[in-house]
């Protein structure tokens, strides 16, 4: 058995597990998220078994977040939360996955993304990546790398 023989993504890619599926075309889908986190909670796949979204190709990058801004339309329109979050993970499932989750302030998602911004805003070893220097010095190393 190989890692795509027991990848759950890769099973609803093929169609041999069920899953809603939302919205698609012809290199990622959306489907629901089986645990969401508020209704209308999707996650966008891509159909080639790939662990994390920047190993994409630039066809399969540009068709995920196509996709994702397509279904998170789709979530506005049906029900109007204060905004789409949208983040990428894949280490639970080692496929990339973006989830798209209807955000309202004050629910669970809403709380933890301004606990972890408040975090961003307060420790002393964060505050110096702010400084001039360290942010000169990190736009050199990203550029040349």
């Amino acid at each position: 058995m190989t890692e795509n023989d027991s990848c759950i993504f890769c099973k609803i890619v093929a169609g041999q597990a069920d899953a809603y599926r939302i919205y698609e075309d012809e290199l990622s889908l959306a489907i629901l998220d089986i645990n969401p986190f508020s209704r209308g909670h999707c996650l966008v796949i891509p159909r080639r078994h790939v662990p994390w979204w920047h190993d994409l190709n630039e066809e399969e990058v540009e068709s995920l977040f196509r996709v994702a801004r397509t279904v998170a339309d789709k979530i506005m329109k049906a029900y109007s939360p204060d905004f789409v979050a949208m983040y990428a993970r894949g280490r639970r499932i080692p496929h990339t996955h973006i989830f798209l989750v209807p955000t309202y302030k004050g629910d669970p998602l809403d709380r933890f993304f301004n606990a972890l911004e408040g975090f961003q805003e307060a420790p002393p070893a964060l505050m110096k990546l702010r400084e001039k220097s360290s942010m000169q010095e990190t736009a050199e190393r990203l550029i040349s790398a």
